[in-house]
């Protein structure tokens, strides 16, 4: 049995809820699969691969002068927000702690079901940051503390975080996506989990765009994001990103324990630049630039999901070169 076959039969038996597979090196496919009834059309909720797309847009609007760099301060964006008493640390936080996910926040486990269910997002995220945490410790934001970089974004740009990204990234990589998807109750929230014909992007109850979650890709999509940073932000001929964001925002700035963080990308190999952004359930854009290969892995939602990035080392990588 070759390698590819061993591999079928690995994501057939371990990696059931997969809906689609792109292997993507110089330049060319080659290799792609779907699955769970899927085709390449099919967009799936990528869960926090979201995050790594609000990374590269703050790049973009950081080249095209909106803010000024990740130095700035978080509250500069919410002049009317109104600071509780006492509270001196939420002063201090820059975007570079939110894109780092080393912002402090007033709570042990993020309360993300309670914040859901209000009218405001934003603010409620507002109310969060801060505490007698200091700045610098890794604290992973899953949903609402990173939502505040749409926030910003919004009121930096002073465009819907949608329409500055269809104009400066999807539509320049020919990524459609059709409009906002509002999640009215817990129902529709577990509805659009699981489907696999949504096309867009969640928005909160005030129409704010979510930054952690909530955008719906094709393999191809992703892999076309994947290519990008593959390419220092350069595609057909024109600079999306500059190449200093992307370099910058693929090294490592924090460390969860032996895990690896970049600037909303998780780090996988700094001697072979290598990195990912990673959603629950098994989505993956994966970048090798020293093997100039690009993954892309669309997955439907599952708690604890087998780790792609196994299948990735294992199998994938093994199996091109040995092509």
């Amino acid at each position: 049995m070759n390698l590819e076959s061993k591999m079928e039969r690995v994501i057939n038996g371990s990696y059931k809820n997969m809906t689609g597979i792109l292997v993507r090196k110089n330049n060319s496919t080659v290799y792609e699969r779907y699955y769970n009834g899927c085709s390449a059309e099919n967009k799936i909720h990528v869960a926090s691969v979201t995050k790594s797309i609000m990374s590269a847009l703050f790049g973009i609007a950081i080249d095209q002068g909106y803010i000024k760099s990740v130095d700035q301060k978080v509250l500069e964006f919410f002049p009317d927000y109104q600071i509780p008493k006492g509270e001196k640390t939420i002063q201090q936080v820059t975007i570079q702690d939110m894109l780092m996910m080393t912002a402090p926040y007033k709570y042990k486990s993020e309360p993300y079901q309670k914040v859901m269910s209000g009218e405001h997002w934003t603010n409620d995220a507002l109310n969060l940051l801060g505490g007698k945490r200091k700045s610098g410790e890794f604290i992973y934001s899953a949903m609402i503390g990173t939502h505040l970089l749409s926030g910003i974004l919004v009121k930096a740009t002073e465009q819907s975080v949608l329409e500055f990204a269809r104009k400066n990234l999807f539509d320049p990589l020919e990524i459609e996506l059709k409009g906002d998807i509002s999640l009215c109750s817990e129902e529709a929230n577990l509805e659009f989990l699981k489907a696999t014909d949504r096309n867009g992007w969640v928005v909160d109850p005030e129409g704010v765009n979510t930054a952690a979650w909530g955008i719906t890709l094709t393999p191809m999509d992703m892999a076309k994001i994947g290519e990008l940073y593959l390419k220092e932000g350069l595609w057909n001929g024109r600079q999306l990103i500059s190449k200093e964001w992307i370099t910058k925002s693929t090294k490592v700035h924090s460390k969860w324990g032996k895990l690896l963080y970049g600037y909303l990308w998780w780090i996988m190999d700094e001697s072979e630049h290598s990195y990912a952004a990673l959603g629950q359930g098994g989505n993956v854009i994966y970048v090798n630039a020293k093997k100039e290969l690009v993954v892309a892995i669309t997955s439907l939602y599952k708690d604890n999901a087998q780790d792609r990035m196994v299948l990735i080392k294992k199998y994938i990588e093994p199996m091109v070169e040995k092509n």
